[in-house]
């Protein structure tokens, strides 16, 4: 069937040279989730589409096509662009480089693309960045069919205790478990009062930050596959 869309609120989160003067752009739709299309002539000085193509701008792109690949056809901005600098650029790619990881062509995604637009508003503000991304990602999860329960054991169903341990099974959850000696390391292992920290999406201590970090990479790790996230590089690199 001939798909035509018009005007259709997106954002970019990937592109690609495609050919001799075109792109090969991932864009997040409202109502189709991710669309992949290929920007004809994008890459020559004078297109239409040069100065609109780039991450965090809300577009509004119009496309046609029988297969997995569209073609764009006009493409408006909607709103003025959302500037991120340092880290928090860092941080907005990375969310457009799992998305484009995660999310498969042409399912909608309503709730989480009002996610991405409040993280992206977000990172622009004064809020902290760690518990900003915190968020997303636990929102991701639950919109892909993976929450994580952060109330309960999944064993006794017994609510997390702030002075006990657990042990996390990536898409299972969490189960009462020793408390790790010192020197000892276990990475799937954590405190009752991170998780219910990380649940309240609040927290005072670095190292209930440390943990929700380390958490929430375990559980993404399990559906991003091991080939690494070209964003974090850009952290370690701007360190």
């Amino acid at each position: 069937m001939d798909v035509r869309v018009h005007l259709q609120p997106a954002y970019l989160l990937h592109s690609l040279p495609f050919q001799n003067t075109s792109l090969l752009v991932d864009f997040f739709t409202l109502d189709y989730g991710r669309v992949r299309a290929v920007a004809k002539g994008a890459r020559r000085e004078k297109s239409k589409y040069r100065s609109l193509l780039q991450p965090f701008h809300p577009l509004l792109i119009s496309f046609t096509g029988r297969g997995e690949v569209k073609t764009l056809g006009a493409l408006e901005p909607g709103h003025a662009a959302i500037p991120l600098q340092g880290e928090r650029l860092f941080s907005g790619l990375y969310l457009n480089e799992i998305l484009c990881r995660l999310l498969h062509n042409h399912e909608e995604h309503k709730a989480l693309y009002k996610s991405y637009q409040e993280t992206l508003v977000a990172l622009r503000g004064n809020t902290k960045m760690e518990l900003v991304l915190r968020k997303f990602e636990l929102n991701l999860l639950a919109e892909l069919g993976y929450a994580i329960n952060l109330e309960e054991d999944c064993q006794s169903h017994q609510p997390i205790d702030a002075y006990c341990h657990y042990r996390f099974t990536p898409d299972v959850g969490f189960e009462l478990t020793e408390k790790i000696e010192d020197g000892e390391k276990n990475s799937r292992i954590f405190r009752g009062i991170d998780l219910i920290s990380l649940r309240n999406l609040e927290w005072d201590e670095k190292s209930s930050e440390k943990a929700a970090k380390r958490l929430l990479r375990l559980a993404l790790a399990t559906h991003l596959g091991e080939k690494p996230l070209n964003s974090r590089s850009l952290f370690t690199s701007h360190r």
